[in-house]
């Protein structure tokens, strides 16, 4: 298995030579500079690997391995095969990275919203920071910031009142916060932020569009750009939904091992694969780990190793220490594994920890929420000695 690690490009508060003294070696990144479904050239991804892959004398030599991502735009999720325009572009996109030989490619088909938190620094019993999600706080600015229409017949009773009260005990300030980490898009993400009144818009766009019908524009999006996947060498893996859930009345299609099946079934090319994300499929307690990677371990081709804690109620989680939580992690690795031994070295599996605590040094700067990198570094260890005892030494 590869060591990777999450880049946000040069802007990004931890360093090439940072990720060196990590002890990665493939770089996980994207051109999160050009606009959501403008087409990527050969230049645009050839001046990003170059940055990442030339190495300084006396430096360990960093290897782009994975694109995470290239978003898909709105007008795909809504439309399907229909958005003609925009998958012509995203295609000319996949291309050019297939020209500068990256051959993963991560996406995800979540709509309006990407992964979402209500928390970025929810302080937790090592004094240490993680990133939360409160199911009481995301319903109070669900029914009253929000103000979705249709948000009361999708909360029960109880529900409402004690998100009215959570709502009620909010200052400006905080509303302010939640409002901002919701609407804004965290790192990585592949949709826009949005102000409340473009997220009603946008919302309404969404009117009539179920499960089956999501489903259907994936399959037709997979229906035409998978052969040229296939043709290139390119794996598609598609990232889980986080949380694995209906957020704000909208469907979501990547949650469960059935979902997967279903897109798998319907388009078999061995390029249409699994972005295999511990940490997103863990929040629900009906998805049993191990049994998804071993189900479709030959359709894994990337991984995001991290765990979540469920809390109480079952929807709010925040995320736990690697080696904690509700995931277990060492089962997990031994199915990934024990496919990865029956790889050729040029196709195994690239894993990254991810979402690790803001912790000792990073508490007193600023880091990518999410992303910090002591936090990841630790969790990269914990990674790494389990596959060490597992007799796996990861490259």
């Amino acid at each position: 298995m590869r060591q990777g690690w999450r880049w946000f490009g040069p802007e990004a508060p931890v360093t090439l030579d940072e990720v060196r003294q990590t002890g990665a070696t493939n770089i996980v990144s994207s051109l999160h500079h050009i606009p959501i479904g403008c087409a990527w050239t050969e230049g645009d991804v050839r001046e990003r690997q170059s940055m990442i892959e030339t190495t300084p004398s006396n430096r360990s030599h960093l290897k782009w391995s994975v694109v995470e991502s290239i978003p898909i735009p709105d007008a795909v999720k809504r439309k399907g095969g229909r958005a003609k325009a925009e998958i012509e572009a995203w295609i000319a996109s996949l291309e050019a990275v297939a020209a500068c030989g990256i051959s993963i490619v991560c996406y995800n088909f979540m709509p309006v919203v990407d992964w979402t938190r209500t928390d970025l620094d929810y302080v937790i019993d090592t004094g240490a920071t993680a990133m939360r999600f409160d199911h009481e706080k995301f319903a109070a600015f669900d029914l009253f910031v929000l103000k979705r229409t249709g948000a009361t017949q999708q909360y029960s009773a109880a529900d409402t009142a004690r998100a009215r009260d959570v709502y009620e005990a909010m200052s400006e300030a905080e509303i302010d916060e939640v409002t901002r980490i919701i609407t804004s898009a965290l790192p990585g993400s592949t949709t826009e932020p949005l102000s409340i009144p473009q997220f009603r818009e946008k919302l309404a766009a969404y009117a009539g569009i179920d499960a089956a019908r999501l489903r259907q524009h994936l399959i037709e999006f997979l229906e035409a750009v998978t052969p040229v996947a296939e043709a290139l060498g390119v794996k598609l893996t598609l990232h889980p939904d986080d949380p694995p859930r209906s957020l704000f009345g909208l469907p979501r299609i990547a949650s469960t091992a059935e979902d997967y099946a279903a897109l798998f079934n319907a388009v078999p090319s061995a390029s249409n694969g699994m972005c295999y994300c511990t940490g997103s499929l863990g929040v629900r307690a009906d998805n049993d780990l191990p049994a998804i990677a071993r189900r479709f371990a030959p359709r894994i081709h990337f991984a995001h190793l991290r765990a979540t804690k469920r809390e109480g109620d079952g929807h709010t989680f925040h995320e736990s220490a690697h080696l904690e939580g509700d995931v277990d992690m060492v089962a997990v690795l031994k199915e990934l594994v024990s496919e990865d031994r029956r790889r050729n070295a040029g196709s195994t599996i690239v894993f990254r920890s991810d979402h690790g605590h803001r912790m000792l040094d990073d508490l007193n700067k600023d880091v990518t929420p999410g992303y910090p990198a002591i936090g990841r570094l630790r969790g990269l260890a914990e990674l790494r000695g389990i596959l060490c005892a597992l007799g796996a030494q990861p490259t």
